[in-house]
């Protein structure tokens, strides 16, 4: 084998291979803000979020810088009752450095099951979350009856983004 295809092939397996103690440390701080949310623990669940983390949510509009995101959340966590996520599945994948991790999960929420997905940066030895995002999932045999009951909101939200443009 040529030299080049072994280099090739041996970066797509550093760039693809996951370390059990990585893997377990991402999913350590995965459940660990899935549980702070649960617990209403603002301090903790955003404590484990990048100062430049994003969150995007299940609404069109909701694409958050941190700032705005734990603006629009702290009354959730006021009231001590934040979001209960727990994850039902998990993928985990990491870069060859070993430092950027990214992922996909399947949770049960009280939105039934969504998808959530993201990439991770580790600090020191800590993980962070640097974006997150969540989608609902829908099945595919009701996808017409979905996009019946969205199309009179999200056409004007189309207009709009196309007027930006």
């Amino acid at each position: 084998m040529k030299p080049s295809i072994l280099v090739a092939l041996g970066m797509f397996l550093l760039t693809t291979t996951t370390c059990p103690a990585q893997t377990s440390a991402v999913t350590s701080t995965l459940n660990a803000w899935h549980k702070a949310a649960a617990n209403a623990d603002y301090n903790a669940y955003f404590g484990l979020m990048t100062e430049d983390a994003v969150f995007i949510g299940t609404d069109a509009n909701e694409n958050w810088n941190r700032a705005g995101f734990e603006k629009f959340a702290k009354p959730y966590f006021d009231k001590g009752k934040a979001w209960s996520f727990t994850a039902l599945e998990r993928h985990i994948y990491f870069d060859a450095t070993g430092n950027l991790a990214w992922f996909d999960e399947l949770l049960d929420t009280q939105m039934k099951i969504c998808r959530g997905s993201g990439v991770m940066v580790k600090i020191g030895k800590e993980w962070k979350i640097k974006q997150y995002v969540l989608s609902m999932t829908i099945p595919n045999d009701t996808t017409k009856e979905v996009v019946k009951i969205k199309t009179p909101i999200e056409d004007l939200l189309i207009q709009k983004l196309r007027a930006k443009q």
